[in-house]
């Protein structure tokens, strides 16, 4: 019972440190936060219960609530806002907004990120550089379904002060989105509507809470 205590605490702890970590290095990668806190803490990761990323997650965004103040929402409403405009821009690539943004988590050092569609994979690129916009790609894997895994391009271009990372998708994998790195479950994909929507809701809730 006492092991298992000290064991449910180590793991509490890791999730926090990790966390911290990512808040303030600007990790992104849960794997690499997890190796970067069992290594301060002097912990075997080969010998060791991991927290889940969803545990490092919610201490992530309680972290945010503690230490972030007024700043990280108004990071996140800016970063929203131009999430939408470059949607707008991208609008015959039917856009969604995933990641950070949606969920609530981005700060300074997140990217935005889209996904977006087209039958043939050269559109979206032809469409950047129609548009002037200078951009880099790379490649991203994500695992769809259960246990397939496959490789998609990413563009990645700045626009303003905000850093954006599109994933480019077939037309028909607009129905499923692949799974969360955090959960396992498919990822959030939020239209330009939702977002607006996300929005006004966090608006309205805020001034409920100053009254």
């Amino acid at each position: 019972m006492a092991s298992a205590r000290k064991q449910a605490a180590q793991r509490q702890h890791m999730a926090q440190l990790a966390a911290r970590l990512m808040a303030e290095q600007g990790i992104r990668d849960f794997r690499i936060a997890k190796q970067k806190a069992a290594q301060h803490l002097g912990i075997d990761v080969r010998n060791s219960i991991l927290p889940k990323n969803s545990e490092i997650e919610a201490a992530l965004a309680e972290h945010q609530r503690l230490f972030a103040g007024h700043e990280q929402p108004a990071q996140l409403r800016a970063m929203r806002e131009a999430a939408l405009k470059a949607m707008a821009l991208f609008a015959d690539f039917k856009p969604r907004l995933v990641g950070d943004v949606v969920s609530g988590l981005a700060d300074a050092n997140s990217d935005i990120q889209l996904h977006v569609f087209a039958e043939q994979s050269e559109a979206f690129d032809f469409f950047l550089q129609g548009q002037g916009i200078p951009y880099e790609i790379v490649e991203r894997r994500y695992r769809v379904g259960r246990d397939e895994h496959r490789f998609y391009p990413a563009f990645r271009f700045v626009a303003g002060d905000h850093a954006f990372e599109a994933t480019l998708f077939g037309t028909t994998e607009i129905r499923e989105a692949p799974r969360s790195l955090v959960d396992g479950r498919p990822m959030t994909r939020a239209t330009a509507a939702q977002v607006e929507r996300l929005m006004a809701e966090e608006d309205l809730n805020e001034r409920l809470a100053s009254l």
